[in-house]
């Protein structure tokens, strides 16, 4: 199943429209394409609508905000609705300042979202519409392990029926559910949290699955997420003695251009809970 939704992202090319920071806009336009898709990187009010308009689907990445960006977002994510197109929303470090969480609940209630994806503190913050968060990292305190996993899962699906949204909670278990279905992914490597921007490279990806499979969105982000745990896998086993962190994005990036469905099919571990 997972192969199929990365064998139509191949096939139809999907163009993807991203606002997304600029840490990581290099990165997510490469992932974007290693996975079969085309992006699109325009942030500016003047052409948000526009760009928005010729492209399958768009990508919202709070990582780093301005005026500019905020306004862009707004105007995109409308756009793409009115049209049908799939968002993806990244609330990277909502929490962290008073701009990113006023940002990241104007949008939630401005936007229709197809896919929320963040780690466990960043959605738990999104969720409640307060609190604090100490950057784009999860709280050592809030990860999801074995022990809370139904106590997220139950968490996780309040919080996708209450947007109508696919919610992907990602990190050492990663979670998908669209409020009835969910799957629990078990791919990755802990060395994936020394490169910055793997998650807002699986948002972008996450966008190009889900609009190259529109009628099936939570299985498309499972397996958006579940590629993205399998080429930190698979990078990781090239590694050698004298590569570090900057080696490993690049075989990350690598790993994900040279995946086929046969590859991701044998390499995905999950369970439909």
């Amino acid at each position: 199943m997972f192969g199929n939704m990365l064998e139509n992202v191949r096939t139809s090319h999907p163009l993807i429209h991203n606002i997304t920071n600029y840490v990581t806009v290099n990165d997510c336009a490469n992932i974007v394409l290693a996975c079969g898709a085309s992006p699109i990187m325009a942030d500016d009010p003047e052409e948000a609508e526009e760009i928005a308009a010729i492209c399958g689907g768009l990508n919202l990445n709070i990582g780093t905000l301005n005026g500019r960006t905020v306004a862009s977002m707004l105007i995109a994510g409308k756009r793409a609705n009115a049209l049908g197109h799939p968002v993806v929303l990244d609330p990277v470090g909502v929490g962290a300042s008073k701009l990113r969480t006023e940002t990241a609940l104007r949008l939630l209630e401005q936007v229709r979202f197809t896919v929320i994806r963040g780690n466990i503190s960043e959605i738990r913050l999104l969720a409640s519409g307060s609190g604090s968060a100490r950057g784009v990292d999860a709280d050592a305190a809030d990860q999801v392990t074995e022990k809370n996993l139904d106590e997220v899962l139950r968490f996780e699906k309040e919080f996708a029926q209450q947007t109508g949204a696919v919610v992907a909670i990602t990190g050492a278990i990663d979670l998908v559910t669209d409020g009835k279905t969910s799957y629990c992914l078990r791919t990755g490597h802990p060395m994936m949290s020394a490169v910055t921007g793997t998650g807002c490279q699986l948002s972008a990806m996450t966008a190009a699955f889900v609009t190259a499979n529109p009628t099936h969105p939570l299985e498309a982000a499972a397996a958006a997420v579940s590629a993205m745990g399998l080429a930190g896998e698979l990078a990781h086993d090239r590694l050698g003695a004298l590569d570090g962190n900057a080696t490993y994005r690049n075989y990350i990036i690598d790993a994900i251009y040279k995946m086929t469905p046969e590859i991701l099919e044998k390499g995905a571990s999950y369970e439909v809970r």
